[in-house]
């Protein structure tokens, strides 16, 4: 076997299992699943969780396009952008990780690593943009709800 048949046979592997894990997220009825979690009294419906996220994703494309862009032209040092890019990939799983793998645990890890990378970035960005780091202060009140109640279904489903 060549290098370049292992390399097709990993990316099918990788794209199978996707597919797999998209055919299960919507087979198995994700909303059913989450429904039948114990959660607190205070939890938002579905609607008003997309709503907020609708909200925040273009200040999330916006803001982290801009220091990717900026960090690309060496306006931004790279160690300003990592905890971007950490955080977009975290921010990217948890949907699957949640309702795909339904891995509570795994979830909560993942949505604090979401919740810790939001203050670092701004931090870091600071001094090179200031509207950037101000940007992020809706998406952090969000998501230290967000992370507050994932902790709490984690704990109140185990």
């Amino acid at each position: 076997m060549q290098n370049g048949d292992s390399d097709d046979i990993s990316r099918n592997a990788a794209r199978d299992a996707i597919v797999e894990q998209g055919k299960k997220m919507d087979s198995i009825g994700w909303r059913e699943w989450y429904e039948a979690l114990a959660k607190p009294a205070w939890t938002p419906e579905p609607s008003t969780i997309g709503l907020i996220w609708q909200i925040l994703y273009p200040i999330i494309l916006v803001t982290f396009g801009y220091v990717f862009v900026q960090t690309i032209r060496g306006r931004i040092p790279w160690k300003v952008a990592v905890p971007f890019a950490v955080n977009l990939v975290a921010n990217i799983f948890f949907t699957p990780i949640q309702f795909g793998l339904r891995n509570l645990p795994l979830a909560a890890i993942d949505i604090l690593v979401v919740w810790i990378t939001i203050p670092v970035m701004m931090w870091l960005v600071w001094r090179h943009s200031r509207w950037i780091a101000i940007a992020q202060i809706p998406y952090l009140i969000w998501v230290s709800i967000a992370t507050v109640l994932q902790l709490s279904i984690t704990a109140w489903n185990l």
